[in-house]
């Protein structure tokens, strides 16, 4: 069985749920208290063993590039100020084994997968969303990447979600418990994208991580636009599911949906109260808050 050494993280969408700031800045790069998105994404791959990271980006998104380089101007200026602690801070970020290609046209998610086929050639892969900040104990990338060196197989991270959020994501059609795991795998019998409530086969969410074979880029080859006019990866893992086994497992940790406002807000406050900068401020300014709320119910 082949290792999993290489990651893809599609960041080629517009952002438009955060819009104006992301008019003329990447999503990616906002930042939770001094961190940007993208870095949690890079991190958590290193974390879990991934040697090679292609990152999926277009127009507008050279500061994700950017971030990862060397600036060696800023570490000049940091090394002439003796700011020692700074310069490793800014040194971390400067990443090797990353590299990048464009997605011409916004088509999907599935078309941005397909835009790393020569870069993944016939080997397993992770896609990891850059939407989704997991935190847990073992990096759920890693829990996938573990699952797969049991299973062999296509392994996709699901959460539990109300049903009535079922139009959010793509839910799966579970076919069975997979003994030895305790309930937390399953086999899948399809991929459903974003279904509406009534019609919802369970309540449990794709949640952005994914072990995927190669052979998915066969499929992504001849794939018709799908919901919402898009080329949709869940629509080519339920194809590939007809010929190879699918997994889905319960992740073991949070997740934070940083695609939308109040899950940017929820992550931003969590880091913060960790932050050794921020951690005693925030959490006297919570409380205060918290205070004055009541006072106003």
């Amino acid at each position: 069985m082949r290792k999993i050494k290489k990651a893809i993280i599609p960041a080629a969408g517009y952002g438009t749920g955060f819009l104006p700031a992301t008019k003329a800045t990447a999503k990616e790069m906002l930042p939770i208290v001094d961190k940007p998105i993208i870095q949690f994404i890079v991190e958590e791959a290193l974390e879990s063993g991934i040697e090679e990271i292609l990152i999926i980006t277009g127009r507008h998104k050279r500061p994700i590039e950017d971030h990862f380089d060397s600036n060696v101007e800023l570490e000049e200026n940091l090394v002439a100020k003796e700011k020692w602690e700074l310069l490793e801070l800014v040194k971390s970020t400067t990443k090797a084994d990353l590299f990048f290609v464009r997605q011409a046209y916004p088509k999907g998610l599935g078309d941005a997968i397909y835009q790393a086929k020569s870069f993944v050639g016939d080997e397993p892969f992770v896609v990891m969303l850059g939407d989704n900040i997991m935190e847990s104990d073992v990096p759920v990338t890693k829990q996938l990447i573990d699952l797969y060196e049991e299973n062999g197989a296509s392994n996709i991270a699901v959460i539990e979600v109300p049903k009535e959020d079922s139009n959010k994501y793509g839910i799966i059609d579970i076919d069975q418990e997979v003994d030895g795991f305790n309930g937390e795998v399953f086999s899948i019998l399809n991929v459903v994208e974003k279904p509406n409530a009534k019609v919802a086969p369970s309540n449990l969410a794709v949640a952005g991580r994914y072990v995927l074979t190669p052979q998915i880029f066969d499929i992504l080859a001849k794939q018709e636009a799908g919901k919402d006019d898009e080329v949709q990866l869940t629509d080519a893992i339920a194809k590939l599911n007809e010929t190879q086994r699918v997994f889905a497992k319960r992740i073991e940790g949070k997740r934070y949906d940083v695609g939308n406002r109040m899950g940017y807000m929820d992550l931003s406050l969590q880091y913060g109260l960790k932050h050794p900068e921020t951690e005693v401020g925030l959490r006297d300014y919570l409380i205060q808050m918290s205070q004055t709320l009541r006072k106003d119910i």
